[in-house]
């Protein structure tokens, strides 16, 4: 089970920083990557990062503003975020795998809720 959480509303240029926590399996075995969505549109890849917390991926349109971390030890994974724009303004899923810290939400098993976060301009 993932909950995540720390979404609200932000300025343009603040930061906000989504936490994603996780029970009933061993987190330290899970692939972990934040995803979001629109109203009206796809689902699309934010960040991933693999068992070890060594590889992190980003989507091109977070490169340089977002970076995404885990903690093992408290089965969480975070996602910071600077420099939003208003275009940022989705709802956030943490998601979980086994197979693979892909970018592609196919190879994903466990998914939160979602945190809605909306940026003003």
């Amino acid at each position: 089970q993932l909950q995540a959480y720390g979404g609200g509303l932000v300025q343009a240029g603040g930061s906000l920083r989504l936490s994603c926590a996780a029970s009933g399996r061993t987190f330290s075995s899970l692939h972990m990557a934040w995803f979001r969505q629109v109203p009206g549109k796809e689902r699309e890849s934010v960040a991933t990062i693999d068992i070890s917390g060594g590889r992190r991926q980003y989507a091109d349109s977070v490169k340089g503003r977002f970076t995404i971390s885990r903690d093992n030890a408290k089965n969480t994974v975070y996602l910071q975020m600077s420099s939003l724009k208003s275009e940022d303004t989705a709802v956030y899923y943490c998601a979980a795998s086994i197979y693979a810290d892909s970018l592609v939400a196919a190879w994903y098993d466990y998914w939160g809720q979602g945190t809605q976060v909306t940026v003003s301009s």
